[in-house]
């Protein structure tokens, strides 16, 4: 799904934040809402490299979004996402907890040997709370909705590996917040020295 199959005025950009992702396209998608315009494609994306999704994602700003199924088998034709075991709340401004957002890196080879790569995704999900299922159940589609909720919304790019060890890509204008850099560093502690 290139940039040309997406019916935007011309100047327009997709660049959400991350509240806006949760909001208004996941838990559209979850509670089966239609999202106007629909833009975000789902993808089974584990068979692909991050480098195939190109024409399969919708690309914003060298990002690439989709909407996948929550699973844990995150294997791909040539490596596979490695999760970082940190969850970043998606709060509202006010305060109200609406989703979580997972970081994995990607490898290339076989676990736990593999290579790590600049590919970074970012996985969305509902938090339990935000899930449309306690209201669901007095309309008989529990189980629809349970098995909705179970979509995630994911964030692709690569990290500019000429950065002076910071997350934000110069020159595509992406820019991470202080807890983004933060959460990506920790899975680099094994490489740095400290002091005596």
């Amino acid at each position: 799904m290139g940039d040309d199959r997406v019916n935007l005025p011309p100047g327009f950009r997709f660049c959400p934040t991350d509240e806006e992702l949760v909001v208004h396209f996941l838990h559209r998608k979850a509670s089966l809402l239609p999202c106007h315009p629909d833009l975000i494609p789902d993808l089974d994306l584990y068979p692909y490299d991050p480098w195939e999704l190109n024409d399969k994602a919708l690309r914003g700003e060298n990002q690439w979004y989709y909407f996948s199924r929550r699973t844990p088998n995150r294997v791909s034709t040539n490596g596979y996402w490695k999760t970082m075991d940190l969850d970043e709340p998606i709060v509202s401004n006010s305060s109200k907890k609406l989703g979580m957002k997972k970081y994995l890196v990607f490898y290339i080879g076989q676990a736990p040997a593999g290579i790590k790569t600049n590919w970074i995704m970012q996985e969305y999900r509902l938090s339990d709370s935000g899930s449309s299922s306690k209201s669901s159940r007095s309309r008989g589609t529990h189980t629809k909705i349970q098995d909705s909720s179970n979509w995630v919304l994911c964030r692709v790019y690569e990290r500019n590996s000429d950065s002076q060890g910071g997350f934000a890509d110069e020159d595509d204008g992406t820019e991470l917040s202080c807890l983004d850099e933060v959460f990506l560093s920790l899975d680099d502690l094994d490489e740095i020295s400290l002091p005596n």
